[in-house]
């Protein structure tokens, strides 16, 4: 990957502005490390737990009429796992202390997450840019047969509607403590 480089000052910057982060790292949606900065942690086990909750996540979203996969949260008792969608190929994870101010990891996540899925981005279209043309004769392996397409985006799913809310309590409701 050609913004590997970036990526990765992207992360060090991430673990600078939030001192609780133990980790982070950028991985594909199919679950192959892109880049790591997780000491302590086995990247590959990350990345590929990743794309799993992420599969699940998506369609969790999906069935609920909630739209496209932004985020997901999971607390342990010792601290959190945070993805964050990264462009339309790749996913930021970042491991926390217990003690991280959630609302800061989250504005933090989604600004880094946003960041990296352009870098990502746009090295895949690069990477995908036409290659010198051959002679007619040359048989190739690509079986794509538009080689300029562009890369396909992240699947999405149909937005499934949602039924109209019913109010659980009178409109008008009030509670008065007289005594």
């Amino acid at each position: 990957m050609a913004a590997e480089a970036e990526v990765m000052d992207e992360l060090r910057r991430l673990r600078a502005r939030v001192p609780q982060l133990t980790g982070a790292l950028a991985a594909s949606v199919d679950g192959l490390v892109l880049v790591q900065d997780t000491p302590g942690v086995e990247p590959e086990t990350v990345a590929a737990l990743t794309a799993t909750a992420l599969s699940v996540a998506v369609r969790m979203a999906d069935a609920t009429g909630q739209g496209d996969f932004r985020e997901l949260l999971v607390r342990g008792v010792y601290g959190y796992v945070a993805t964050y969608a990264a462009g339309r190929t790749a996913v930021l994870t970042l491991l926390a202390q217990d003690r991280v101010n959630v609302g800061r990891l989250h504005l933090e996540g989604r600004r880094a997450g946003l960041r990296i899925g352009e870098l990502v981005d746009a090295a895949a279209e690069t990477e995908q840019a036409p290659a010198p043309a051959r002679p007619a004769a040359t048989p190739t392996l690509n079986p794509n047969p538009n080689p300029t397409a562009a890369p396909a985006p992240m699947p999405t799913r149909t937005r499934t509607p949602r039924a109209p809310r019913t109010p659980t309590t009178t409109p008008n409701a009030r509670t008065t403590t007289e005594g």
